[in-house]
């Protein structure tokens, strides 16, 4: 049986969003202080946890993967996760400061952390992809590593991604799955997820990023998203 990490629950008063923000931290079963540790930041943190396990997947594919803290930001209401995640909420751009500005020095002096871009990853689902890819297109040089679990992509997105240029600092890991068609957002609309994700797929492919893309059999859901996150993570942290 894989030795089991801790998680820890820590309070982080965020001037940008002038809120107190709970984190969910994730420590490998070796911690040491003795050791650096590469950084992987989860929005929608309790269901990266609850739903995802991601700390029991971690676990399980310790030997393979790189020493990595994982930082989850648990949101406190649906709507309120649609202001800072969605790239026209009222909070998107705060929320995306925050996290370069605030969550990232903040981890950096708590813990032993490598401190480079591409020792420092975004992971999401939906919105909570959206946001990771639009925070690390503003801030590539502090989050090198990018996991995209069926992102919501509008014009917004494919005109950041359009304008961006240094795709040789990234390394980008997208799914998306084949039956996200008529996907019911939290906005209560119904959208299609996929062709809009298939064109930025083009976009991303015809750029110099590090950039993986595959489509899955299944929705917009944790039934497929839950079982294809080791993969992911072994993607971009193996060992």
């Amino acid at each position: 049986m894989a030795k089991q990490g801790q998680i820890q629950e820590v309070q982080l008063y965020s001037k940008e969003l002038e809120e107190d923000i709970t984190l969910l931290i994730y420590l490998p079963s070796n911690f040491s202080t003795l050791y650096k540790y590469h950084v992987l930041i989860a929005q929608d943190g309790k269901d990266y946890f609850q739903l995802g396990r991601i700390g029991r997947v971690v676990d399980e594919l310790h030997n393979q993967l790189t020493d990595t803290i994982i930082v989850g930001i648990p949101y406190t209401s649906v709507q309120n996760r649609r202001e800072k995640y969605h790239p026209s909420g009222s909070q998107n751009a705060k929320y995306i400061r925050f996290l370069a500005h605030e969550l990232v020095p903040f981890i950096d002096k708590e813990y032993p952390t490598y401190q480079m871009g591409l020792t420092r990853g975004l992971i999401g689902d939906s919105l909570g992809a959206t946001v990771s890819l639009m925070t690390a297109l503003k801030y590539p040089h502090t989050f090198g590593k990018v996991m995209l679990q069926s992102p919501l992509v509008n014009e917004d997105v494919l005109t950041a991604v359009e304008n961006f240029s240094n795709y040789h600092l990234l390394e980008i890991d997208h799914i998306i799955g084949s039956e996200e068609t008529a996907v019911k957002t939290t906005n209560d609309t119904i959208e299609d997820f996929l062709t809009p994700n298939r064109e930025l797929s083009k976009m991303l492919r015809a750029s110099n990023a590090d950039y993986f893309y595959e489509e899955f059999n299944g929705d917009h859901t944790w039934k497929y998203w839950q079982p294809l996150l080791g993969k992911i993570l072994l993607r971009m942290f193996s060992s």
